[in-house]
């Protein structure tokens, strides 16, 4: 018999043991950079919209406390298929255990996995993931920009299925960061993207998975490569070197990307909020954050492609000492010398008429982040076959 909890009271939900699941080693379907959140709501419900890029079977979940300074309880934790809105497809929402059982406490500054759930999880669904946080205090991780509608509420049953008591909504994903499933066959792998707030996705389309890697997970699906799943890392304002939005993409390389289960690939589209910055990061200094990047990426085994960084004439950050260093790195990017690949995106952004400047076809208003249209130009940009090296 399937045990309903209902998101009540922070005395509704006993204590769990700690989670006990093993890491995932199927492939990832989604994730997300997971940074601090504010504070925590003790007996608060969520339910989490996410998009799955690659499908199989034994779907399990990652749930982190990567910034909490004391453990965290979950319960009630569900997944599922998403009917509309708030509301589940019927029959489709499932309890997850972690080490069997249906309680589990992360530890500060850790992540656990659920135990795999059976059955099938199509591809390009959108998957529901439910919880409570019955003693929630202090800060809380996650990730603020998902450019997706979650829901949150008090008093709902995380085991329902229905969108009733869902009265609020989040902009946010709260305390996940990663989804893997065992896809059909063997062989299949993914790609990580590792990013800013281009590969985030701010400026497309929110609702609509119009996210550059959104638009390469579809393609993928299309064409013949094992590389299916698709891995979204980007964090608005975030930087190679340092840290601030986010912890620096060398100082999350190992959490937010190696640790991901089946990458074959890390995608690297990063620099241009160091280039902008103006806190005295130089071409060399730059240059040598991208290899080491390319250095630890190539030790764990994987194959590792690198992005030109896009123009940005136009905005107040701009001046012709930004630009000069934008320049100056993308000449060395398109060596190839410390990469698997290279993907042109300066040559595919920028405008014919203003090479400083973002097409106007692709310009979303703010003369940095990609529309729509450009966010699947950059997506079309990249080639399948470099994605799956064989390294």
């Amino acid at each position: 018999m399937l045990t309903v909890l209902a998101c009540q009271s922070p005395a509704a939900a006993a204590g769990g043991p700690p989670g006990t699941a093993t890491p995932a080693t199927g492939v990832v379907t989604w994730a997300a950079s997971a940074d601090r959140m504010g504070e925590g709501a003790a007996g608060r419900c969520y339910r989490m919209i996410v998009h799955t890029s690659v499908g199989g079977s034994d779907l399990r979940v990652r749930f982190t406390n990567a910034f909490g300074d004391r453990p965290l309880t979950l319960d009630g934790v569900h997944a599922g298929l998403r009917e509309h809105g708030a509301a589940l497809r019927p029959g489709s929402n499932r309890p997850l255990t972690f080490g069997g059982a249906r309680t589990v406490t992360v530890p500060p500054g850790a992540t656990t996995w659920s135990d795999p759930l059976p059955g099938r999880v199509p591809a390009g669904s959108d998957l529901v993931v439910s919880l409570r946080t019955p003693h929630a205090r202090g800060p809380a991780s996650g990730h603020w920009l998902a450019m997706q509608t979650s829901y949150t509420g008090r008093g709902v049953r995380t085991a329902g299925e229905g969108g009733a008591g869902w009265t609020r909504t989040t902009g946010s994903w709260w305390y996940l960061d990663a989804v893997s499933v065992r896809p059909a066959g063997r062989g299949a792998g993914a790609v990580v993207a590792l990013g800013d707030s281009i590969t985030d996705g701010w400026r497309s389309t929110a609702g609509r998975n119009h996210r550059w890697p959104d638009y390469l997970a579809r393609r993928l699906a299309a064409v013949g490569t094992p590389v299916k799943g698709v891995a979204n890392e980007g964090i608005a304002g975030n930087k190679v070197l340092a840290d601030g939005f986010g912890r620096s993409a060398l100082n999350r390389l190992e959490g937010d990307v190696l640790s991901q289960p089946g990458v074959r690939t890390v995608l690297l589209f990063e620099g241009v909020n160091d280039v902008k910055a103006h806190t005295g990061v130089t071409a060399a200094g730059l240059i040598a954050g991208y290899r080491r990047i390319a250095q630890r990426v190539h030790a764990a085994g994987k194959c590792v492609t690198v992005a030109t960084v896009g123009p940005f004439k136009g905005r107040p950050e701009w001046d012709p000492a930004a630009e000069a260093l934008r320049r100056r790195v993308n000449r060395y990017l398109r060596t190839r010398g410390d990469f698997d690949a290279v993907t042109d995106l300066d040559a595919v952004l920028r405008s014919p008429y203003d090479p400083e400047r973002i097409s106007p076809l692709y310009d979303s208003g703010d003369h940095l982040h990609p529309n729509d249209r450009g966010m699947r130009a950059v997506a079309d940009a990249v080639d399948p076959g470099s994605l799956d090296c064989g390294r």
